[in-house]
């Protein structure tokens, strides 16, 4: 009976140290609880610290950069201008029509010979051939009205028309490439500051946890019941913790720096959302993000194609001639009169005699111009083009192997980041489980300091995977929503 009674009493002395136990448990739980209530707190504070003032949506985020970001604001008045010439080129096929004036001065001694205006600096003078010189002058006009109209070219005046408007779908691809890339930047700078400030929040609370083992170090070592050792240590942990945390603020600010640039804002701090970044596309889920239209990219390289085939068909229109209709309208006036060739006294110095119209001719015709040396010229200007146009499509071929390529890659990524996302949230619940226990046995005496901070590390570790894995979800459905070029499957996420 004694020993029944004395096995009977150690397993009740056992028993009350397992509740001991279990009752440290639940107080270090509340503990963590508060701390959790505390560390929300301490975030604001931080952020507030380092100058985040504004909440920003990724949505927000795309549609500022669009706006402000100077290659996309360039490319839009490339896009404007080619449209103004394409308006100018229809405008070519009017005709020409000139108006001219001219009152002179001067004398009109003619001489018999040949006269080349070379370089356009010959003298329109006209008059007798006289035995010598004489100074007679007066005054003289021309009035005239020339139409000059090319009202058939075989097709080359609506072939220059046709490749402006080529131009100018060629500028809205490369327009719509360009804001589709800058998509793709800022949702991907925006993800990687999402992740930046997530893991601020890891870091935080990794140096909350050390500078509660400090205080119970400390305390424990000031009541005796721990070796000096365990406060030193403790101390250099919580150094280590605040190091790493201004490094996760330091990375937190050149995320932020990336984003304002691609924004194209004036530099402040943003606090992302951190709501989306928990849970996994509806996309993923569906199955469903997929996209019939060619890729921007691709359609941008497609109409550099039909560009260069539109010049190869212009450049043989020039082997064919042109035919123009021409007309003028003349009116001259002159000081000299009509006698003047048998009496050299028979003019007037006076102006308006000179200037006043009193002869006109009318001249109409339609003529046909042909360099019958052009075929031989555009004939090598077009097997040119035709290179060009062959090299433009190897560039077409490469692009698009390039982008299934990603897509495949995209397609596995998305795969094994899902399956780290399963595996995530057990890593931290696990790595919760390991640190409360030792947590427990060390307010107890029961372990050493090296074994906590080792588990400490290890939830530390585990709550950064989380959070990258999270966002690797995220970043590995933007990569393939880049490679299938439709952005509106990863934006209406949000």
């Amino acid at each position: 009976m004694v020993i029944f009674n004395c096995s009977t009493s150690l397993n009740l002395t056992f028993i009350s140290v397992r509740e001991i136990n279990l009752f440290h448990q639940k107080l270090f739980i509340l503990h963590l609880e508060f701390m959790y209530f505390k560390k929300i707190t301490l975030l604001f504070l931080i952020f507030a610290s380092i100058g985040y003032a504004q909440n920003l949506s990724l949505k927000e985020a795309v549609k500022t950069g669009l706006e402000n970001y100077g290659s996309i604001r360039a490319k839009n008045n490339y896009t404007n201008a080619s449209k103004e010439t394409l308006k100018q080129s229809r405008r070519d096929y009017l005709p020409n029509l000139n108006l001219s004036a001219q009152q002179d001065y001067g004398t009109v001694n003619g001489q018999n010979g040949p006269l080349y205006g070379f370089g356009g600096l010959g003298v329109a003078s006209s008059g007798l051939p006289l035995p010598e010189q004489n100074w007679n002058s007066a005054f003289g006009a021309l009035y005239l009205v020339n139409m000059n109209w090319d009202f058939f070219t075989f097709g080359k005046t609506q072939e220059k028309i046709n490749l402006s408007k080529i131009d100018v779908q060629a500028k809205e691809k490369d327009l719509e490439q360009e804001k589709f890339q800058q998509e793709i930047k800022i949702s991907a700078a925006y993800l990687n500051l999402l992740a930046s400030q997530r893991l601020l929040i890891s870091q935080q609370k990794n140096l909350n946890r050390a500078e509660v083992f400090k205080r119970t170090a400390a305390a424990r070592v000031k009541n005796g019941l721990l070796a000096g050792v365990d406060s030193t240590l403790a101390t250099a942990e919580v150094s280590k913790a605040k190091i790493a945390l201004n490094l996760a603020k330091n990375f937190v600010k050149e995320q932020n720096n990336k984003l304002v640039d691609l924004m194209g804002v004036a530099p402040q701090d943003f606090v992302a959302d951190t709501l989306f970044v928990t849970q996994i596309p509806k996309e993923l889920i569906q199955g469903n993000a997929t996209n019939d239209s060619l890729h921007p990219l691709l359609q941008l390289y497609k109409t550099k194609i039909d560009y260069s085939n539109q010049q190869v068909k212009l450049f043989k229109r020039f082997y064919y001639p042109t035919m123009s209709a021409f007309g003028v309208l003349q009116t001259r006036a002159s000081g000299f009169d009509n006698t003047y060739a048998s009496d050299q006294t028979a003019f007037s110095r006076n102006y308006w005699d000179g200037v006043n119209p009193d002869r006109t001719n009318y001249l109409i015709g339609v003529g046909i111009t042909w360099n019958l040396t052009t075929p031989f010229r555009s004939s090598k200007q077009v097997s040119a083009q035709k290179f060009v146009s062959q090299a433009l499509q190897e560039e077409y071929n490469q692009a698009d192997r390039e982008l299934k390529s990603q897509l495949n890659f995209a397609e596995d990524k998305i795969k094994i980041t899902l399956e780290n996302y399963a595996e995530a949230p057990i890593q931290v619940d696990a790595a919760k489980r390991a640190y409360i226990q030792k947590s427990t046995l060390y307010k107890n005496g029961l372990t050493d300091l090296t074994d906590l901070t080792q588990t400490m590390y290890v939830l530390n570790r585990a709550e950064i995977d989380r959070d990258i894995v999270n966002n690797n979800v995220w970043q590995s459905f933007l990569l393939k929503v880049a490679a299938t070029g439709n952005f509106d499957l990863f934006i209406n996420e949000f």
